[in-house]
């Protein structure tokens, strides 16, 4: 069985909705199960004991929620020191708004949390553009969603937005149980 943690953090439910949506896509592999855990409520057992990590981030200012940033900075790097992660899945998602079409810093935040992915070394799964969804919130790093008209005025994610999130969930745990098969790390 493999196990998908999906450690996320969320201001006004756009984030989670979209993790929401990824464990569904997880749920739908077999042999494959999610964990949805707040940022906050992250330990280090959730880490040690998942085959697959998926960190979800809402947009401030162009970078990262402090909360995952703690995370991160609290939980992971002791994983990091101890060279726990090694060999495991990792995978990204963001909700933003903010002015112009690029996500509202979505793919800013996200390419700083893969960044941490990559230093714990984690193997990164990132969308590809023939996704489902992708054309309406994907980019090649992973899912996001614009929770905001580019007016700055609330409009909430569609279940179009949602699309490419449960279709990354399921490659995430597909990948994950090929490498889980294959015990190349263990």
């Amino acid at each position: 069985m493999v196990r998908v943690l999906i450690v996320y953090a969320s201001d006004h439910g756009s984030t989670e909705k979209m993790a929401k949506a990824l464990a569904d896509g997880v749920k739908s592999v077999e042999d494959s199960i999610a964990e949805l855990v707040k940022a906050d409520d992250a330990r280090i057992e959730h880490l040690l004991s998942c085959d697959a990590l998926v960190i979800g981030t809402p947009v401030h200012m162009g970078s990262i929620d402090w909360r995952v940033k703690k995370f991160i900075d609290t939980v992971c790097s002791g994983a990091w020191m101890q060279d726990k992660l090694i060999g495991k899945v990792g995978a990204v998602f963001a909700s933003g708004s903010g002015y112009g079409n690029g996500g509202g810093g979505c793919e800013l935040a996200m390419l700083s949390v893969l960044n941490n992915i990559a230093e714990l070394g984690l193997l990164i799964v990132p969308l590809p553009k023939k996704t489902p969804g992708y054309k309406v919130a994907g980019l090649q790093w992973g899912p996001y969603g614009r929770a905001h008209a580019e007016d700055l005025s609330p409009k909430g994610l569609s279940d179009d937005q949602l699309v490419s999130s449960k279709h990354h969930g399921m490659h995430i745990a597909r990948v994950a149980n090929i490498l889980k098969d294959a015990q190349i790390f263990e």
